[in-house]
């Protein structure tokens, strides 16, 4: 796959190469691209919330696309989805922590 075939805020249903070369699927939310991978939300699996940097080559087929109607979108602060933040890191937990989401 290529940074074309991705849309920022948009969720979706792939098949992931995974750390042993194993294929296997994800339920993802994408928050930002670069030109070498996307940073994107893991929605399923014992990873779901974790933000993790995803080569495009890892994705080897898009199943399913999502959009994501504005009211249900994930907000993280610009900060969090800069480059030179990434540069060295492959994943990051966040959670959520305002007023009107409950906490």
């Amino acid at each position: 796959m290529e940074k074309a075939d991705f849309a920022t805020d948009t969720r979706y249903a792939v098949t992931l190469r995974g750390p042993e070369g194993r294929l296997q699927p994800a339920q993802l939310y994408v928050h930002q691209l670069f030109d070498a991978a996307t940073i994107a939300r893991r929605l399923d699996g014992p990873d779901s919330g974790l933000l993790v940097k995803i080569p495009y080559e890892d994705v080897i087929r898009i199943v399913r696309t999502y959009p994501v109607p504005e009211q249900d979108r994930f907000m993280l602060p610009q900060a969090m989805l800069q480059a030179k933040l990434w540069e060295d890191r492959t994943s990051m937990a966040t959670y959520a922590s305002a007023p009107g989401r409950g906490k």
